[in-house]
C-alpha cells in the first residue's frame, strides 16, 4: 500500500542523495529497502558452476527463482522429505518444537558407520540471515544425487536448515532491510522475540533448550552457525571467525586447530572458486571503519562462545550482507565443502584437541576486560569501499552514503587487556529452593551432588552492591552491579547441590555462576528477590531502631553523615534517611543484596 504523504517526501529525499535519479516516480513503499542500499560491487566466481540448470528436476527453490527469493518453512521441508525418499543417504527426523508448536528439523547425511563424527551446521538462527539454509539444500542434493558422497566417507553431515523457524515464517520485505536479498527475510527473534544467539548461557527459549540437547547427543567434532553480517561496506563477501578470533579462547586446544587448519583451508578453497575471505571484521566505529576491528572474548549466551566452552570447535559464517544473496550462497556452500573435507581428514587430530581441553582444569576465569590501547595486530591492505557523506535531513547529522569504489588501507586491529580475574572456587552451593538455576545446570549437563543433610562449612558470601537493573532483552532485566566477599560460616539445608569446579565444564559452571561474570545468570537477572527490600514495620518502631543504629554503630554513623552532607535531598527526606538506615540494620534480610550461591574457597 503506497502512503500519499510519505512516498513523495521519500522520493524527493533519495533522489537529492543520489540513491533514486532525480526524475525518477516515487516508489512504492516496499520497494524502498532495497533501492537505497549501496552498489553492488561486480563479481564473477567458479562456484557459479554449483548452479543447477532450470530443467534440472531437483533444483532448490532459490535456483529457481535465480535467488531472488528463499522458500518458506513448508516448501523446504517437502523438498527435503522427497530428497530423503530418493536417497538412502538422507533422514529427515525432528529433534524439538518451536514456542509455535513447529518441528524443529535436522537432516543427516550419512553413509553408516557406528561411532562416525558429525559435523553440525546450522542456519537461520537469525532467521533473516538465511544463506546457510539454501546453501545447505543445494550441498545435500549434490551429496545425495551428483557424486560428492565421498564428503560422507569420514564424517556425518548433520544440518538444521532453520534454527528460529518462528521467527522465519514472519517474512516481510523490511526485515533486515541492510541484506541484499533475498526479497522477503525472517524475523531476529523467536516468538518471545528471543534471540536466539543471546540464549545459549540462560536457555529460556525451547529452541535453546533443544539445540543444548542435540549438541551433547551429537557432540560434533565441528559446529557450523551461519549468519549474515552488519557494520560497513567492504569488498570481502565471506567471513567467518570463532570465539575471540581465536585468540581469546578460552579453550587452546581447539583453538589452535581452528586458527592453524580451519581458517587456512577454508580461505584457499574460496579463493580458488572466486570468492573473497576474511576473518569476520567487526568494526570499532562502523561510520569511521579505519579506527579499527575488535577482537575480544565471547562468553556461553553466544553459539561460537558457547561451543568454545563445552570444548567443541565452532564457527561463525558472517556472510557480508551488501552482497548479492546468489553470491552469499555459493560462498557459503564452497565454505561448508571444504568445512566437511576437512573435518574428515582432520577427525582424530580434532578428537584429541577436544580431550585435551575438556581435561583442562583452569584455575582462573577472565570475566572483565576493556580495550586495548595500542593495537595487538595489523591488516595491510584491507579492501574497503569508499564513502563521502551528506547531512540527512531525517536525523540532522552527516550520515554515510557508499559509493562502490573499491580502496585499500591498513587496518589496526583492536584487542583487549584483562581488568578482572575470578579465581575458582573448590565448588559452588546452591539451596534447593534456586529450581531455575538447578534446571539450567542439568540442562548443560553441568555435574553437581545433592546432599541428603543439612551441612555446616565455611562459604563465600557475596554481597551485591549499587544493583542497577538494565534495559529489557531477550526476555530478562539484566542486571549490572558491585560485589564484595565475605567468609562465613553457613549452614546449607539438605536437599542443596554442590557444583564441583573440577570437571571438564568447569569453566561453563563459572561463566554462569560467578556473579562477575558478564553472562551468569545474575547478569541475566535471575536472581530478583535480591533487589526486595525487607519486611517493614511502622515508623515509631523504626526510628528508635535507627537511632540505636546510629548510636552503636561508628562506621554507619560517619556513612549516614557522610550523605546527609553530599546530599540535600536526602537530608530533607525523611522516608529516605529512615530507609538508608533500616537496610543497614543487622540481620535485616536474607535475601537483600546477598547473592544466593555460595561458594566454597
Amino acid at each position: 500500500m503506497k502512503s500519499k504523504v510519505l512516498l513523495p517526501v521519500l522520493a524527493a529525499l533519495f533522489g537529492a542523495h543520489g540513491a533514486i535519479a532525480q526524475d525518477a516516480a516515487p516508489a512504492p513503499l516496499a520497494t524502498l529497502p532495497a533501492a537505497i542500499l549501496p552498489p553492488a560491487l561486480p563479481w564473477s566466481g567458479a562456484s557459479e558452476r554449483l548452479i543447477v540448470a532450470q530443467s534440472d528436476p531437483w533444483i532448490t527453490p532459490a535456483e529457481r527463482s535465480d535467488f531472488a527469493t528463499t522458500p518458506r518453512y513448508d516448501e523446504m521441508r517437502a523438498w527435503l522429505e522427497r530428497l530423503a525418499a530418493a536417497s538412502p543417504l538422507i533422514t529427515v527426523e525432528h529433534f524439538g518444537r518451536t514456542g509455535e508448536g513447529r518441528d524443529l528439523l535436522m537432516v543427516r547425511a550419512s553413509k553408516g558407520g557406528a561411532g562416525k563424527p558429525v559435523v553440525l551446521v546450522q542456519a537461520g538462527i537469525h532467521a533473516g540471515e538465511i544463506d546457510g539454509k539454501d546453501a545447505g539444500l543445494m550441498l545435500l542434493r549434490d551429496i545425495a544425487l551428483r557424486g560428492k558422497d565421498g564428503l560422507l566417507d569420514e564424517v556425518d553431515l548433520v544440518f538444521v536448515p532453520i534454527y528460529n523457524i518462528d521467527g522465519h515464517e514472519r517474512m516481510s520485505r523490511w526485515n533486515f532491510p541492510a541484506l541484499r536479498g533475498p526479497l522477503e527475510k525472517g524475523y531476529v527473534g523467536n516468538a518471545r522475540n528471543i534471540n536466539l544467539n543471546r540464549d545459549y548461557a540462560k536457555a529460556d527459549a525451547l529452541e535453546t533448550r533443544a539445540m543444548i540437547a542435540l549438541l551433547q547427543r551429537l557432540d560434533p567434532i565441528l559446529y557450523i552457525d551461519c549468519h549474515v553480517s552488519d557494520g560497513f561496506d567492504m569488498q570481502y563477501d565471506v567471513t567467518f571467525t570463532y570465539a575471540g578470533w581465536g585468540r581469546y579462547a578460552y579453550h587452546r586446544a581447539t583453538a589452535n586447530w581452528l586458527m592453524g587448519r580451519f581458517g587456512p583451508h577454508v580461505t584457499a578453497a574460496l579463493d580458488q572458486a572466486g570468492h573473497l575471505p576474511i576473518l569476520y571484521p567487526s568494526p570499532i566505529d562502523t561510520r569511521d571503519p579505519a579506527k579499527g576491528l575488535r577482537q575480544a572474548p565471547e562468553g556461553p549466551r553466544y553459539s561460537t562462545g558457547y561451543g568454545d566452552f563445552i570444548g567443541v570447535p565452532t564457527v561463525l559464517v558472517e556472510n557480508h550482507m551488501l552482497k548479492p544473496y546468489r553470491q552469499r550462497v555459493l560462498g557459503t556452500y564452497v565454505l561448508l565443502e571444504a568445512a566437511l573435507k576437512l573435518a574428515g581428514e582432520d577427525k582424530d587430530s580434532i578428537i584429541a584437541a577436544k580431550a585435551r581441553d575438556r581435561a583442562s582444569r583452569p584455575a582462573t576465569m577472565l570475566a572483565r576486560w576493556k580495550t586495548a590501547t595500542q593495537p595487538v595486530d595489523w591488516i595491510e591492505n584491507f579492501k574497503g569501499v569508499a564513502f563521502n557523506t551528506y547531512r540527512s535531513a531525517a536525523t540532522g547529522r552527516l550520515e554515510q552514503r557508499w559509493s562502490g569504489t573499491p580502496i585499500q588501507f591498513r587496518m589496526p586491529i583492536i584487542g583487549q587487556e584483562p581488568v578482572e580475574t575470578v579465581t575458582l572456587p573448590k565448588a559452588w552451593w546452591i539451596s534447593p529452593a534456586q529450581t531455575e538455576v538447578i534446571d539450567r545446570l542439568r540442562l548443560h549437563n553441568i555435574r553437581f551432588e545433592t546432599i541428603a543433610a543439612p551441612r555446616t562449612l565455611m562459604l563465600d558470601q557475596v554481597h551485591v552492591h549499587e544493583p542497577a537493573v538494565q534495559r529489557a532483552q531477550d526476555g530478562r532485566l539484566p542486571l549490572k552491579a558491585r560485589f564484595t566477599h565475605e567468609n562465613r560460616t553457613q549452614t546449607m539445608p539438605a536437599g542443596s547441590i554442590r557444583v564441583p569446579s573440577d570437571q571438564s565444564l568447569g569453566l561453563l559452571a563459572a561463566a554462569l555462576l560467578e556473579p562477575e561474570a558478564p553472562d551468569s545468570f545474575l547478569a541475566s537477572g535471575f536472581f530478583p528477590e535480591m533487589l526486595s527490600p525487607g519486611p517493614g514495620a511502622e515508623d515509631f518502631v523504626r526510628a528508635p531502631l535507627a537511632e540505636a543504629l546510629l548510636a552503636r554503630d561508628a562506621s554507619v554513623r560517619q556513612a549516614f553523615e557522610a550523605r546527609l552532607a553530599a546530599d540535600p535531598a536526602f537530608a530533607a527526606d525523611p522516608d529516605a534517611r529512615l530507609d538508608w538506615l533500616t537496610n543497614r540494620l543487622p540481620d535485616r534480610s536474607p535475601f537483600r543484596h546477598l547473592y544466593p550461591i555460595r561458594r566454597e574457597p
